[in-house]
């Protein structure tokens, strides 16, 4: 136990090179990972059921007490990365597919890596997790809705498959691993340890899968214009989620969970939902996004970690 713990630290250190080398393999050997095509939506399952397995009820009561910070932040994730996308994909001229995927990725809830960054940074890790948490929950209400409005021009939105879809991938695993904890306690202790690294490893494979299934239309002329776009739209959320943070006049701890949990998706939720609902195509930018942000979100961690020492 104690070895695959410090495999997990370790794969955690590299995870972003880890995610840019499996994904360069899955390109160059497109076969490696065709199997995990249909079994996305487990993996997904699985690492939210990780993520329950770490919530307590201390989580929600925290939530409860300090509710304004929480709700604020959850209303400016689900306001600016999906305006944003919509911008972005009017300025770029994207169409079809390929707009409704940087749409969805927009839409998505935080991503589960921006409470490590906030961590890093020196942020508040736990209003990072309560955003993350409430914004989660949200997500089978707000991806439909959100995409029924700014993406049914590009593509038919199955709105209430969504839902249904997005209830049980993401809010069933999360209460069952809820419950699980609180019935068991210390006893799965063993297992919340390695959960990260069964989280990491699903995300990897997700990776795979998606780089797998859109081998062939990666680097097209139509899709290679999505990396630009994938990028500014990770860091124009980091600027607007900061400037947000700022303007409501929180401390320096909460602007980096605020800065974070804005700017960052959880772009696996994005990449499974395109592979189910929409074409190969679609998961394009959930998969740039989840490669690009783990890089955007080490390098600011680490300056805002470095800026604040010399601050202080």
């Amino acid at each position: 136990m104690d070895s695959l713990v410090s495999f997990s630290k370790w794969l955690s250190k590299w995870f972003t090179a880890a995610v840019i080398l499996w994904a360069v393999f899955n390109y160059a050997f497109p076969a490696t990972s065709s199997w995990v095509i249909p079994n996305t939506a487990y993996l997904l399952g699985l690492i939210l059921f990780g993520m329950g397995l770490t919530l307590t009820t201390e989580d929600f009561k925290r939530i409860a007490k300090r509710p304004i910070p929480v709700i604020l932040g959850t209303v400016a994730h689900y306001v600016i990365m999906p305006g944003l996308a919509w911008l972005l994909c009017i300025i770029f001229h994207l169409k079809g597919a390929t707009a409704a995927g940087v749409i969805l990725v927009g839409s998505c809830p935080s991503g589960t890596s921006s409470s490590v960054m906030a961590f890093l940074s020196g942020g508040d890790v736990a209003l990072d997790v309560s955003i993350e948490t409430l914004s989660t929950l949200l997500a089978p209400l707000m991806i439909p809705m959100l995409l029924s409005f700014l993406a049914d021009q590009y593509v038919s939105v199955p709105a209430q498959n969504l839902f249904l879809s997005t209830l049980r991938i993401v809010v069933v695993p999360i209460i069952l691993g809820v419950v699980i904890h609180s019935i068991f306690g210390k006893k799965i202790d063993a297992i919340i340890k390695i959960m990260p690294l069964i989280s990491q490893v699903a995300i990897l494979l997700i990776v795979g899968a998606v780089v797998s299934a859109n081998h062939a239309n990666i680097f097209t002329a139509a899709t290679t214009l999505v990396i630009p776009v994938v990028m500014l739209h990770n860091l124009c959320g980091y600027v607007l989620g900061f400037g947000f943070s700022k303007l409501l006049g929180l401390e320096e701890p909460q602007q980096k969970a605020i800065t974070f949990e804005v700017g960052m998706q959880d772009s696996s939720l994005g990449a499974t939902l395109a592979m189910k609902y929409f074409v190969p195509q679609a998961a394009i930018p959930s998969t740039i996004f989840s490669i690009w942000h783990n890089i955007s979100g080490s390098i600011l961690s680490s300056w805002w970690k470095n800026h604040s020492k010399k601050s202080h």
